[in-house]
């Protein structure tokens, strides 16, 4: 994966976690992700091909509520029902949701959605970022959003096309380059790991019965001198891409990447002034007959 406006996290009760020598946890991981992607985030809601403002809306692996809070503004008459498997992460959006004033709005339900699925009542809008590329059987998820989605319905998929890039190509200075040799050993990871990541879920919605109306890809590019918390973001997700491409660095890029990782260091990515989050994101609209 918000917000406040809901748009901004910085404005919640949840301020952008500060840099520190610790790893941040995955709820401040998804806050920073809501913060930082919060306009691509808006403007996908505000793409969607919607024939009637939808009443109820399931946010299917809602994390800390990013979709959540940014279909709330979207939809002011809807209520929206937030999945997901984390009860740390669902009292996160409950209590964002109460400092919002929308917490009426909102009904949490913790599940697992590779097991049997609750009874989520009959939503107009189904909502899934970043979740079906972890679903153990996405086709199997695809069927069931399509069960309970009602006629007329609208599900849209976002995912994103791959992991962030945060540095220019020549950098580090030592070791250009080193970012993409980090992503070249993800890729091999991924595959193994996580094999529905980057897939095409075009053709897939139409085998679960889907009318797939609409595909879009978004650019995303935020310079680090458009908001604050870029740093801390690159920084975070800078670790995670060491914890899975460590094995296949060499030595020099190893100890290179620690020194961009040390928050402390002068050459660490908290003191360069040249960081950008850049990605893409996909959305997919598809609607039950």
């Amino acid at each position: 994966m918000n917000h406040t406006s809901p748009h901004a996290a910085h404005d919640g009760p949840h301020p952008a976690p500060q840099p520190a020598s610790g790893v941040l946890d995955q709820a401040e991981i998804l806050d920073l992700d809501a913060e930082v992607l919060a306009e691509h985030i808006a403007s996908i809601t505000a793409w969607l091909p919607i024939e009637r403002e939808p009443q109820h809306i399931l946010d299917l692996g809602c994390g800390t509520g990013a979709g959540t809070f940014a279909l709330l503004a979207r939809f002011p008459a809807a209520r929206v029902t937030a999945v997901d498997a984390s009860e740390g992460h669902l009292r996160r959006l409950r209590e964002k949701a109460a400092a919002l004033g929308v917490a009426d709005r909102v009904r949490t339900v913790a599940a697992d959605l590779d097991a049997r699925w609750p009874e989520l009542g009959r939503p107009d809008l189904v909502w899934a970022s970043a979740s079906l590329h972890h679903m153990a059987d996405p086709d199997r998820t695809l069927g069931t959003v399509h069960d309970v989605l009602a006629p007329g319905g609208l599900f849209a998929v976002v995912e994103l096309a791959g992991f962030p890039r945060f540095l220019p190509a020549d950098a580090p200075r030592e070791r250009p380059g080193l970012e993409e040799r980090c992503h070249a050993a993800l890729a091999h990871h991924h595959a193994e790991h996580v094999p529905h990541r980057g897939a095409d879920w075009g053709p897939r919605l139409a085998a679960a019965g889907f009318a797939v109306e609409g595909e879009r890809t978004i650019a995303v590019n935020v310079e680090g001198s458009r908001s604050e918390a870029v740093g801390t973001y690159a920084l975070s997700g800078l670790r995670r891409l060491r914890a899975s491409a460590a094995h296949a660095l060499a030595a020099e890029d190893l100890a290179a990447l620690d020194r961009l990782l040390d928050p402390d260091s002068p050459l660490g990515v908290l003191h360069r002034g040249d960081l950008a989050v850049r990605t893409e994101r996909t959305v997919w609209a598809a609607r039950r007959a």
